[in-house]
């Protein structure tokens, strides 16, 4: 993967990129591909198509991007302000949206136009092992996923959802304790 590397993208061995993915990294800032991980960007490779391909995108310094080993992602975007970690074994349905920040400011004055960082609210997004994220889902700043969890396609999670839970829904609520 050249392209990536060449753009400072850290990866492990043999990550598998299919398409073209859409990267950028803001000054000072890391984006980390584990080993084995799969970036599909190309709607042939995925069952239920995608809307535009993976696009990984840091927007500050010091902001950070680490997906772990073993993870798969279609079609999805993940933007980070500030820091969002996935971990190993996880499945990123089609056109998942992870994003620590609001992007613009609360307050109306000049929100349109607001270039003072300080002003745009962001919080760390931390995804455990082996989660499943359904195509569609949003998981907003501030939310961590515990391990082995899966959200319903569609959802909005905007709170933390714990480990082995099932969740779904606009907010995201635990519906289902996956046992063993």
């Amino acid at each position: 993967m050249p392209g990536l590397r060449a753009a400072g993208v850290e990866m492990g061995e043999n990550v598998q990129i299919q398409g073209r993915p859409i990267v950028s990294l803001a000054a000072n800032s890391r984006i980390r591909i584990g080993a084995r991980s799969v970036l599909c960007s190309d709607g042939q490779s995925n069952a239920l198509g995608i809307n535009h391909p993976v696009v990984l995108r840091t927007m500050r310094p010091g902001a950070e991007i680490v997906i772990g080993e073993d993870t798969g992602m279609s079609g999805g975007t993940i933007c980070a302000g500030a820091s969002i970690r996935i971990g190993a074994g996880c499945l990123i349905g089609a056109n998942v949206t992870l994003a620590d920040t609001d992007f613009h400011a609360l307050k109306p004055a000049n929100r349109r136009y607001n270039k003072n960082p300080d002003e745009i609210a962001v919080a760390p997004i931390v995804i455990g092992d082996n989660v499943f994220i359904g195509a569609d889902a949003f998981v907003l700043k501030g939310v961590t996923i515990g391990k082995n969890s899966v959200i319903g396609a569609g959802s909005v999670v905007t709170r933390d959802i714990p480990a082995n839970a099932i969740a779904a829904g606009n907010p995201a609520k635990v519906i289902k304790l996956i046992s063993d």
